[in-house]
């Protein structure tokens, strides 16, 4: 009796994982964009990220003072990295970051990220999180340009008007590597192609 009990759960673990790998394979799971998504995609996927997040260290307060030298030097990070996705302050947001799933949140809309520590922001930024479409910059900016530009995002709703004004003006390219990239995945070939931004 324990034998067939034993062989009949087996057997149910077998057929979940064919039934999920040809749910998967077979081009029924909601990939595109417009897809809704999965049940409990958002939780898992929230639940996921909270729980990294949270298992390494980080630095509280932030390593750079916030001040409005600070906030204009993260303005300029945020400008030519971070707001073809989270869009600029009184503008709305870019046709790529209305067309990716999930969205990006606006940063300078609403409570943004405002009512998050700057080492959170600090590691996403760092770090990227699996996808979303939010890249790891790691290797292209250097620490203080990523605690400057959280800072400024923890600060978002008490910012200046001339920072509000700066993040508002064309950006500056001072540097290729602060130059944001447009990666292209493709599904036959596994793999991104990324260029350079000049937009």
């Amino acid at each position: 009796m324990f034998k067939v009990f034993v062989i009949g759960i087996l057997v149910g673990v077998l057929l979940v994982v064919a039934g999920l790998w040809l749910y998967f394979t077979k081009g029924w799971a909601p990939v595109a964009v417009a897809d809704p998504p999965l049940l409990f995609e958002k939780k898992l996927a929230h639940g996921a990220l909270n729980a990294r997040i949270g298992k390494d260290p980080h630095t509280d307060p932030a390593p750079v003072a916030v001040t409005e030298t600070t906030y204009l030097a993260g303005a300029d990070v945020y400008k030519q990295n971070c707001a073809v996705c989270h869009g600029l302050p009184g503008e709305p947001q870019s046709a790529i970051g209305q067309g990716m799933f999930p969205k990006p949140p606006e940063l300078f809309h609403g409570t943004g990220v405002t009512d998050d520590p700057a080492w959170e922001t600090y590691w996403k930024a760092k770090n990227g999180i699996r996808l979303t479409g939010m890249p790891g910059f790691q290797k292209a900016l250097n620490d203080t340009q990523l605690w400057q530009v959280s800072v400024l995002l923890a600060n978002a709703d008490k910012i200046s008007p001339a920072v509000k004004a700066y993040l508002s003006s064309p950006p500056v390219h001072h540097n290729k590597s602060l130059i944001p990239f447009i990666c292209i995945w493709s599904r036959t070939q596994n793999s991104a192609t990324c260029m350079r931004s000049y937009l």
